[in-house]
């Protein structure tokens, strides 16, 4: 790696490990239970986009790439880079949750690693971790790649709200990884694997081309005309009218 592929997968790196440790940390702590995880996770995606969307595109996310491979929006050289350095990012920061915390705070919690309910089939779990994964990909093209949307006004905050929302959601039921790299740090180094994990990369990556596809031909290779013009069928009133 050099020049600007070196920065761009540091500033992956970087922003995996922040998710991946604040994620296991906050688990782990588990002061804040379910609500407080989520918002730590959500703050932490916030933050990171907003701190380094202008040199990577902030995907801290195996399957957000992905989706930026399918559409031919990033270079698959590129892409192979982000994708070792998330994927090392998420490993080095579950070293240092098992090397700072507690054994007995990090038994219960395995650093954050991913469980399925018992009541939920694999079936199901896929299901949702691509689910959970379309809502947060549709965001990251809506302000991120569409150059209509709000990504100058709002940076990463509406990202870590959907990462917060899906938390909220599918957190009691999958864990909500929906990151095949924040699934795989705590995995690997607490040795955490089970009969259910890959529902963790099939799930998210699923979803990802999914809701990346599913964007890009819908609404960026014929751009949509925004309401008001008397052609686009759908007039508004203007301000004070």
């Amino acid at each position: 790696m050099e020049g600007d592929h070196l920065r761009r997968g540091t500033a992956e790196f970087i922003g995996t490990f922040t998710l991946v440790f604040v994620a296991g940390g906050a688990i782990m702590v588990g002061s804040g239970g379910l609500i407080g995880v989520a918002v730590a996770q959500g703050l932490a995606i916030a933050v990171m986009v907003t701190a380094f969307a202008h040199i990577s595109g902030g995907h801290f996310n195996p399957a957000i790439t992905l989706g930026f491979v399918a559409t031919r929006r990033i270079a698959t050289p590129l892409a192979c880079i982000y994708w070792l350095m998330q994927f090392a990012g998420a490993v080095v920061a579950s070293l240092l949750l098992w090397w700072i915390f507690p054994k007995e705070a990090i038994a219960p919690a395995r650093l954050g690693a991913p469980l399925l309910h018992p009541s939920v089939g694999s079936g199901a779990g896929v299901a949702m971790e691509a689910i959970l994964t379309v809502f947060l990909v549709v965001a990251v093209f809506a302000t991120a790649v569409d150059e209509r949307g709000a990504f100058k006004a709002v940076a990463g905050f509406g990202i870590g709200l959907v990462i917060t929302m899906d938390i909220l959601t599918g957190g009691p039921l999958t864990g909500a990884a929906i990151n095949p790299a924040r699934a795989f740090g705590p995995e690997l180094v607490y040795n955490a694997w089970e009969s259910y994990s890959w529902i963790y990369y099939v799930g998210p990556f699923a979803g990802g081309v999914i809701a990346a596809l599913l964007y890009e031909y819908l609404f960026l290779r014929q751009p949509v005309e925004a309401p008001g013009p008397e052609e686009t069928g759908l007039i508004e009133p203007g301000v004070g009218e």
